[in-house]
């Protein structure tokens, strides 16, 4: 069963994670903060500019980094196979890129720590098709200061973290897709 509101599996960062204090890209604007706050998500009080990072794709020898992205919307989510709410959420995940793909909106699933055979099976039988990449080390997440998944950080156009949210959450909910509607209308 999916967590729709602040309960036990679902717990927002109050600032910014440990990984972004050098650096502020002020506060969220009033119309993303009033957008997600209608979808029951928090945004950060200051924008925040996440590490940059590059790691390997599940599919094959293709390697991704944070920074290509930037000048997109980037949906980053921190996960593993084997995380209950980690399963429930990735259908309205799925939900959400293929509405949001072709507007700006990036996705980049982080899986932690598990075989890459594992995580293709997952992937296959969840039909997901945004893009996966590999943290086999936990280096990434360490330094992003995992401590609970599924992890979810919602990065702006400029390339600052606006959200943050540890939990499973219905991502292809109405509210949540008009939050993303305004968060890709922003700044363009």
């Amino acid at each position: 069963m999916m967590m729709k509101q602040a309960v036990a599996w679902f717990i927002l960062f109050s600032g910014a994670a440990s990984f972004a204090r050098a650096q502020s890209g002020g506060a969220v604007p009033q119309e993303i903060a009033a957008a997600f706050a209608k979808a029951g998500l928090t945004t950060l009080k200051k924008r925040a500019a996440p590490a940059d990072f590059s790691l390997p794709l599940l599919a094959g020898d293709v390697r991704t980094s944070l920074g290509a992205l930037k000048g997109k919307v980037v949906f980053l989510n921190f996960w593993a196979t084997w995380c209950p709410p980690c399963r429930e959420e990735m259908p309205s995940m799925e939900i959400l890129h293929r509405r949001f793909k072709d507007a700006g909106l990036e996705f980049l699933a982080v899986d932690i720590r598990e075989d890459a055979k594992q995580v293709d099976v997952f992937t296959k039988r969840f039909s997901l098709t945004f893009p996966v990449a590999m943290d086999a080390t936990g280096s990434v997440s360490s330094r992003y200061g995992i401590r609970g998944i599924p992890a979810t950080f919602i990065i702006d156009r400029e390339g600052f973290v606006v959200l943050s949210v540890v939990g499973g959450v219905d991502w292809a909910a109405p509210a949540m897709i008009a939050a993303f509607e305004a968060l890709l209308r922003y700044g363009r």
